[in-house]
């Protein structure tokens, strides 16, 4: 039977849990850092801000209005130590994800090559078992790793600023003199969608290109030359993996959040604490299975790299050998008789009409 590699992707998934918890590791523990420090550095922000006792009435008054102008008066000034404070902890936290993406795709790209590996060599030479694959794979290329997650980040911010120039220029089409909002945001609109397309593509790339860094310790430019490569060569097991588990990962997101608001709806019905402890199992559940869908095209990929091509490609039809057909025979057998040879033949078939 050939192999499809996106359901090979899934099986090793499947057969070794151990890929899966090594990714959801490193990303939750850097998404539990990363939220524990905004939390932390949003009380230590709070805490310095003074808080005058007319504020404080205001505040306490109930009245939305009043609300709105004690919050802007209290934050007035604080704007820059805001921005440095996010600029710093954004900083150290582009560092620390640096590090544990390098990290997590090392063990996770290594381990998922080495099983496929093994199951190539138990496919192409079914009575050896004692093979092992991970001596045959080169040292990977941990700088690498790192230069292709700092092209991720710089390609984040990019993305951003890439937005807000879209904004700027849909701004044009709107004018206070002549206010058109509608021609802004359908101005808008194409050009976002242009952006995200291509910073979508452009992050998809390097974190292909990873694989490569991972597995082959292959440079930074040489793992995007070879991810290009891959895709060029074999362009419908490469699309295969990505258009299944884009799908899985689009029908989790809707099953998710479909819940997820049906749980929203019966906040007036139930404790509204209950009703965010669903809410956050049911995000926690579509974290876990987006990284497990994740893992899965990963393999996928790894699949396509490790596994022979001639194994991939369907059986070949050969139709069975036909016998030779008699010779045509293209003269007059002189010994066969014609009407005209047999007596009285004629009369007896214009009788009997």
């Amino acid at each position: 039977m050939p192999i499809s590699p996106t359901a090979e992707g899934f099986r090793a998934t499947l057969r070794r849990p151990s890929f899966t918890f090594a990714e959801i590791t490193w990303r939750w523990v850097f998404g539990s850092t990363a939220i524990a420090l905004f939390f932390f550095g949003l009380f230590e922000y709070l805490n310095t801000l003074p808080v005058t006792n007319g504020e404080l009435l205001f505040l306490r008054s109930g009245q939305p209005f009043f609300i709105v102008q004690a919050i802007s008066h209290i934050l007035r000034g604080s704007l820059t130590r805001v921005v440095a404070s996010l600029l710093l902890a954004g900083s150290l936290m582009s560092l620390l994800w640096m590090f544990a993406a390098s990290v997590g795709r090392t063990v996770t790209v290594r381990a998922l090559s080495t099983y496929f590996r093994d199951m190539a060599h138990r496919l192409t030479a079914p009575g050896v078992t004692d093979a092992d694959s991970s001596l045959d794979m080169p040292a990977s290329n941990f700088m690498a790793l790192l230069r292709l997650s700092f092209l991720r980040i710089v390609l984040g911010i990019a993305l951003i600023l890439g937005l807000v120039a879209a904004d700027i220029i849909a701004g044009f089409t709107s004018t206070p003199k002549d206010p058109q909002p509608g021609l802004a945001f359908f101005a808008f609109l194409p050009i976002a969608t242009l952006i995200l397309l291509i910073a979508w593509a452009m992050n998809w790339l390097l974190s292909l290109a990873g694989v490569f860094a991972a597995r082959n310790g292959d440079s930074a430019i040489d793992s995007i030359d070879s991810a290009v490569t891959l895709c060029r060569e074999r362009t419908g097991a490469v699309f295969a993996v990505s258009a299944w588990t884009g799908m899985a990962h689009l029908v989790a997101f809707v099953s998710a959040t479909t819940v997820a608001s049906t749980t929203l709806g019966f906040v007036q019905l139930l404790p509204g604490r209950l009703v965010l402890l669903a809410v956050t199992l049911v995000t926690i559940a579509y974290f876990a299975v987006a990284d497990w869908l994740y893992m899965a095209r990963l393999g996928g990929y790894v699949c396509i790299l490790d596994i022979p091509e001639a194994l991939m490609k369907p059986a070949l039809w050969i139709p069975a050998p036909s016998l030779p057909a008699p010779p045509v025979q293209t003269t007059i057998d002189r010994d066969e008789l014609i009407l005209s040879d047999v007596p009285g033949l004629a009369s007896e078939l214009l009788l009997s009409s």
